[in-house]
């Protein structure tokens, strides 16, 4: 198995750019697969230069309605228009960033162009693709959302509503009897993507290995309130034997904190890592 970076917000040592965004490309002895493609071609160069070849990709899966994540999606069909592309039904919405009072509200939704795709196959909850590749939503949460999603919204009827991330999935890869969980920004709240994986498949099926963001970054300086929130959920996901290997979203300050509590049991992927799990609970 392999797992590579393609994007991600922080350049690492491969020479890939970095960018707002993320990719990651997996190789199994099943599939060829890219979950997130990016904010851009910018997935294509880097892959290029990691002697990836996106042509042979099997099958592309979209965490959320999010340009950051799906921006690739177009210029990846110029070279590979055979690899099917999942996504939930409700991905294509209006969903918009509060920026203040003074820059207004922000669309960082989907390309639309996006769904006139044939290779598009639109999901409802969760989905199995087959023995390796389980797709699953988070329909309620057991903890709060967390605080930085406040201000990313979705436009009903005119209105700027809570974005409840209901068109967000997660892919649980099972590969060589082990589990692996993919999660693009966790916008549900990490805490609560585990607790519904727990609960839906049972305690048998929590992964080895936990790879995605987090979604805790912040613009702007972190309040007291923010700073105990961060200590939580590090103290909580401390419980699960799980190794987090974290990204993107969850930001190098929030990254700082949580290691200082989980030790070795967190780690940073950046653009162009290989993430090499031992299945000990452990990366290298």
């Amino acid at each position: 198995m392999r797992i590579i970076n393609l994007v991600e917000n922080e350049v690492g040592d491969s020479g890939c750019e970095a960018a707002h965004g993320l990719s990651f490309y997996i190789e199994t002895q099943s599939h060829r697969l890219l979950f997130d493609t990016s904010p851009s071609e910018l997935v294509l160069c880097n892959a290029r230069k990691l002697g990836v070849n996106l042509a042979a990709v099997d099958t592309v899966i979209l965490s959320h309605g999010h340009y950051d994540h799906s921006g690739g999606i177009l210029p990846f069909v110029e070279i590979n228009p055979r690899a099917k592309i999942y996504m939930q039904h409700n991905a294509g919405g209006e969903y918009y960033a509060f920026d203040g009072e003074e820059k207004g509200y922000r669309y960082i939704g989907i390309d639309k162009k996006i769904f006139s795709l044939p290779q598009l196959q639109l999901l409802k909850g969760d989905t199995k693709l087959d023995d390796q590749l389980q797709l699953f939503t988070v329909e309620k949460r057991a903890w709060p959302l967390p605080s930085t999603n406040k201000r990313l919204r979705e436009l009903c009827d005119g209105l700027y509503v809570q974005d409840e991330f209901r068109h967000e999935q997660n892919l649980l890869l099972t590969a060589g009897g082990k589990k692996i969980l993919f999660c693009g920004c966790a916008h549900n709240g990490i805490l609560n993507v585990m607790e519904t994986l727990e609960r839906k498949f049972g305690s048998a099926m929590l992964p080895d290995l936990v790879i995605g963001g987090f979604h805790l970054m912040k613009r702007t300086d972190f309040s007291q309130a923010d700073t105990a929130e961060v200590t939580e959920i590090a103290n909580r996901l401390k419980n699960y034997k799980a190794h987090f290997a974290t990204c993107h979203c969850t930001g190098l300050p929030v990254y700082t904190q949580m290691k200082e509590i989980m030790g070795d049991q967190l780690s940073y992927v950046r653009s162009g890592d290989e993430v090499r799990a031992d299945f000990d609970g452990k990366t290298i």
